[in-house]
């Protein structure tokens, strides 16, 4: 039998993996800066970013924000506001036009890229789990993490208690792409990967969209009593996800609308109260035909 066509196969798929190895970086590593010790405190200071490909309109204006450590801060906006923007620009995918942004009173740009890659966890939406062991998943933050942090981690998660009650406990396969798993359960497993890292800024991208309100508020209280508790930048959709935050930071078109706790944003009555509201009667509405169902 001819190897011909695979060995065609396997040329074009060499091809294509050196034109992502030789591929430029959009942002140059020049950075030097790794400290021992950081402490997690960002700043977005009046900053103004357009895309590369939609040169004439700008996605942030002026903007201005801060994640301090200890604190969960949560981004509010509709789609296109500049919540994606804000997060892709903290992993330095980009650079700003205008402004900056500091990292413990130093700019972002002056750390080195791996550096910043240690100390800044995303989880998003829909997070990639492979067909292996729950334990080796959460590991893969980490390798070298003994069982006792991958406990912890999944314990911040509040996913300890799901996972021992899985039929091999953490020896349990979690299935290609997290099928032998619920979303809900895909998702702490995804934040307790992101945890065990011990980052200074945890950035949750709708992450905990699945998960029901108790279990949202459970996750976000442990964030908060953790010893060492980092920075927590919140993106979602589901307004009760946001409410317990300590900071709330509404957008609209690349500006800072308004910004304060769920209850002073309330009593302001503007936008983010509008919105609440909006989503709210939704709810109400969507359970009223479900018990007419």
């Amino acid at each position: 039998m001819s190897c011909y066509p695979s060995v065609m196969r396997a040329i074009g798929g060499s091809e294509k993996i050196f034109e992502y190895v030789d591929r430029q970086p959009q942002v140059p590593p020049e950075g030097s800066l790794a400290p021992q010790k950081l402490e997690g405190h960002v700043q977005f200071k009046n900053v103004t970013f357009t895309y590369p490909t939609r040169e004439d309109t700008p996605v942030l204006k002026g903007l201005s924000l801060e994640l301090r450590p200890g604190q969960i801060t949560a981004l509010v906006g509709a789609s296109g506001s500049g919540k994606s923007t804000c997060v892709s620009l903290l992993e330095r995918f980009y650079l700003p036009q205008e402004g900056e942004i500091l990292l413990d009173g130093k700019p972002l740009h002056s750390y080195k890229n791996q550096y910043l890659h240690d100390k800044i966890s995303v989880v998003s939406q829909e997070p990639v789990l492979f067909a292996r062991s729950v334990k080796e998943n959460i590991k893969y933050g980490r390798e070298d993490a003994s069982d006792e942090e991958i406990y912890r981690a999944a314990g911040l998660a509040n996913a300890h208690k799901f996972i021992s009650d899985l039929p091999k406990g953490y020896d349990t396969d979690a299935g290609e792409k997290g099928g032998h798993v619920s979303g809900g359960q895909k998702q702490r497993i995804a934040i307790a990967r992101a945890l065990i890292r011990q980052p200074r800024i945890l950035v949750l991208d709708d992450a905990t969209s699945n998960l029901d309100t108790e279990s949202e508020h459970l996750v976000h209280q442990a964030l908060l009593k953790d010893s060492n508790p980092c920075s927590v930048l919140l993106i979602a959709h589901k307004l009760s996800t946001v409410e317990k935050a300590n900071h709330i930071v509404v957008l609209e078109e690349g500006k800072v609308l308004e910004e304060g706790s769920h209850v002073e944003l309330l009593e302001k009555g503007g936008t983010y109260a509008d919105l609440v509201n909006k989503q709210n009667t939704g709810f109400q509405r969507k359970e009223g035909e479900e018990l007419k169902d």
